[in-house]
């Protein structure tokens, strides 16, 4: 009996030990789960129709660390390899020999060689008309992990056109690529729910470092109200261009983080030359002198930009500064009045017609409808009548259509610290984004010389030189350059904004429990 007591007590106290040790455990095991199974969710502002880089205009694949480039531009904008580990040309730009890095891997367990890239790049040129345009490929060969390119005409800055997202490296076998792009990066795609989000899981084995979570969301919401919302709610951890009238509300708030710095964006205007008002010269110059630039920068922008002087930021080396200074209504009258106006009845007329615009731009960039309705109310005082039209794919709709007159437009205009791929694509005849349908022998004659020098004190005079032309012709006007704005978490480590654009999630990119 006494034996039989004592082996009661031996397991009530065992019964007893094992249940003050679960929770312990379970909270270990918490623990060890937090340090393993970590996530965060990133709302971007741009809804995305494709996850394909080599036609998605909105770039997620490389955003998203899905997809990686032969080569990278650095936080200060300088070309670093990537995919690539070196490159060279020995005839000024016409072939180049590549070094793939060896011992990566596909996020399907492929191996990456020469032979896959060149395959990647010829579906990027057969798919997207303005990388067939910019990269001006004629022939490529492959051996082992030695790429060479040759090309159609000399390209001396050809490396820093591979750092676009839509050259970026992805298995062509795959058998859904606009949904499930299979490419090099830390995050593979689960899945894809358009217009919603994309849900990621870390590759294992990536190439370059330990992948610090496991799970990621790149979410998409064009509404920067929403996005706020999200981030305070938890529902986001990290938010892209949160509206600036609510930037004092986060910075003060120690649970969040704001991060803005200078980019190498610019909001535009552009002006459709197929219209034959906006053909002259003088009536260009009449709709710019309507921009207040330190209003815009002060009131709609919180003083979270800069005035823009040209499309190229001051410190870069081919910025031309010599921008229009004739600014406010007397500017207008005249310009106006040099076109051949009259200001009659409260309208401005000419040949009895009055002037009368219509002006595209879109709402996922907030400020875009704010600088719209400024320019419309400023017209209206000297009887130009603008009407807005908001679209989803300002893209598309520029490009394909000529009912339109004015567009508020915003482009990452030097993201590899050169001026040749924005100037070839938005004025040279046939460029992959001049929706302005610009045509100027002049401009064209500089951008090829541009296109074709080695010389970087060379190349920088002529970008001048094309952009001093832009600036006093006003083929377009060049507003503000915005800050890159990105709220988060407090819990959020090792966020980085580059100035590009191009790099969101990334292996380093971290959260505390």
């Amino acid at each position: 009996m006494t034996n039989n007591k004592k082996l009661v007590s031996i397991l009530i106290f065992v019964l007893l030990c094992l249940t003050a040790c679960t929770p312990h455990e379970e909270s270990m095991s918490m623990k060890k789960g937090e340090k393993t199974d970590k996530s965060a969710t990133f709302l971007f502002n741009f809804t995305p129709a494709t996850l394909d880089p080599h036609t998605d205009d909105d770039y997620t694949a490389v955003r998203a660390g899905v997809g990686e480039t032969l080569v990278k531009i650095s936080d200060n904008l300088k070309l670093k390899p990537w995919l690539a580990e070196k490159w060279e040309t020995k005839d000024n730009g016409l072939t180049w020999t590549f070094a793939i890095r060896k011992n990566i891997t596909f996020q399907n367990g492929k191996a990456l060689d020469a032979s896959a890239v060149k395959s990647s790049l010829q579906r990027a040129i057969n798919q997207s008309y303005a990388m067939r345009n910019a990269l001006k490929i004629k022939e490529m060969k492959a051996n082992g992990h030695t790429l060479t390119i040759t090309l159609k005409e000399p390209i001396p800055k050809f490396p820093s056109e591979l750092v676009h997202p839509n050259t970026a490296i992805i298995d062509v076998d795959a058998s859904n690529i606009a949904k499930k792009p299979i490419g090099t990066g830390p995050f593979r795609v689960l899945s894809f729910d358009q217009g919603n989000q994309v849900k990621l899981g870390r590759y294992e084995h990536y190439w370059n470092g330990k992948v610090k979570l496991k799970k990621a969301i790149f979410a998409f919401n064009e509404d920067a109200n929403a996005r706020v919302a999200a981030l305070q709610s938890g529902t986001a951890d990290i938010i892209y261009r949160p509206p600036l009238e609510i930037l004092s509300t986060l910075q003060t708030d120690p649970s969040f983080k704001v991060s803005g710095v200078p980019s190498v964006r610019t909001h535009l205007l552009l002006y459709n030359q197929t219209n034959d008002a906006l053909k002259d010269e003088n009536v260009r110059k009449a709709i710019d002198a309507l921009l207040n630039r330190k209003e815009i920068v002060s009131s709609i922008m919180n003083n979270q930009a800069a005035a823009a002087r040209g499309p190229f930021l001051p410190q870069f080396p081919f910025a031309d500064s010599t921008a229009n200074d004739q600014r406010g209504m007397a500017s207008v009258r005249k310009y106006l009045e040099k076109a051949g106006y009259q200001i009659k009845n409260g309208k401005a007329i000419r040949n009895g017609k009055p002037l009368s615009l219509s002006l595209v731009t879109y709402s996922s960039l907030p400020e875009l409808p704010l600088i719209a309705q400024l320019i419309q109310s400023n017209a209206k005082e000297l009887g130009i009548n603008i009407k807005i039209h908001l679209v989803e794919d300002s893209d598309e709709y520029l490009m394909a259509k000529d009912d339109w007159d004015l567009a508020l437009y915003s482009l990452i205009t030097a993201p590899r610290g050169d001026a040749s791929y924005y100037l070839s694509t938005n004025y040279l005849p046939g460029g992959g984004l001049n929706a302005s349908r610009i045509n100027d022998d002049k401009l064209s004659k500089m951008i090829h010389q541009l296109n074709s020098t080695v010389d970087d004190a060379k190349r920088d005079q002529l970008a001048k030189q094309a952009t001093a032309l832009i600036n006093r012709k006003m083929l377009t006007s060049s507003i503000v350059h915005p800050n890159i704005v990105v709220a988060y978490n407090q819990k959020v480590k090792n966020w980085t904004t580059n100035p590009s654009e191009y790099y969101m999630l990334t292996q380093h990119l971290d959260v505390t429990p």
